[in-house]
């Protein structure tokens, strides 16, 4: 597969019925994003409210994340923190039609960037950069305000609708130009851009099975902990540069942090980079664990001989077709 995945252009067959629901609520997420900042805040703390009520499966892995990772919180905490969570998941729905459709100018204004130095700094010495960065809430405001300012290329899987996979690639792309798109699997093509000079977004903090893992501790529980961000600073000859992003209070933007380079990375071993990374998350989680987003399943692959902490996922019931 090729480095730059093709860009979806539209077509015909985007207007085909099964896409219209779709375009419809698309549509109205455009209208509503055409209000003040402020107000869009307001109303995404609303529809997060909602979304604590009613997604039930997503409530349940946060408040089990919660537990796992903050024992030492009395239950009333941990709840009052999970309500703000979600509050922060239904800012994000908002956050994420802005990035895509609101003026480059007006979203620049919300930017509050510290850091650039260290990346200008690797580009001056045609080193690469992994930009290690976390799953937060904010994460795709984040790239659209720092790919206004800087190249990052972005790890890619396309979406299984394609009239989503359309408006979503296009609205991403429109303030990242210079950026290209790699397929997630298409590590080749990874190397050949860290080898280049290229800076691209990478995200260490997910469950991804067990393949290519390894179990170090994070928030003191044993968790799969990938061991590519190693992979790709040795293979790659690329620094791995830490970046954080944080949404403040009183509607005042976001600051986006680009955070000195690692040093000695990667080390002795893979499991001690593993575990490094995993307290580095769980450092910068800790600052703002209500911006974070608990509802994956953080801790679903277990070590030899431990279940799963989390309850089974309900399947929905199909009804059967009449003949």
């Amino acid at each position: 597969m090729g480095l730059l995945m093709d860009r979806p252009g539209f077509t015909a067959a985007l207007l085909h019925p099964r896409y219209w629901l779709l375009w419809l609520g698309l549509g109205l997420l455009w209208l509503g994003v055409q209000l003040p900042y402020r107000w869009l805040l307001g109303l995404g703390r609303v529809l997060g409210w909602g979304m604590f009520h009613l997604m039930s499966d997503r409530r349940e892995v946060a408040r089990t994340n919660l537990a796992l990772c903050f024992p030492e919180m009395s239950e009333i905490a941990r709840e009052r923190l999970l309500r703000e969570n979600f509050a922060s998941n239904g800012i994000a729905l908002f956050e994420m039609a802005m990035a895509w459709w609101w003026p480059r100018q007006r979203l620049a204004r919300l930017a509050h960037i510290e850091g650039l130095e260290h990346l200008n700094d690797a580009a001056a010495q045609g080193k690469g950069v992994v930009l290690m960065s976390l799953h937060f809430t904010t994460l795709e405001i984040g790239a659209a305000l720092l790919g206004q300012a800087v190249t990052i290329d972005g790890m890619y899987r396309e979406h299984r609708n394609a009239a989503f996979d359309f408006v979503q690639r296009r609205g991403r792309e429109r303030h990242n130009l210079g950026a290209k798109a790699v397929e997630r699997e298409d590590v080749r093509s990874m190397m050949r851009s860290l080898r280049t000079g290229r800076a691209i977004w990478y995200a260490p903090d997910q469950d991804y099975g067990r393949k290519a893992s390894v179990f170090v501790p994070l928030f003191g529980v044993e968790a799969a902990t990938v061991t590519a961000t190693s992979t790709f600073a040795r293979l790659g000859k690329a620094l791995v540069v830490p970046f954080t992003q944080t949404r403040l209070p009183n509607g005042q933007g976001y600051r986006l942090s680009v955070h000195p380079p690692l040093t000695d990375f990667p080390g002795e071993s893979e499991t001690a980079d593993a575990l490094r990374i995993n307290q580095w998350v769980e450092q910068a989680v800790r600052e703002q664990p209500e911006q974070y987003m608990w509802v994956h399943r953080r801790f679903k692959t277990r070590p030899e001989g431990q279940s799963r902490p989390y309850a089974k996922r309900r399947r929905r019931k199909r009804r059967a077709r009449r003949s």
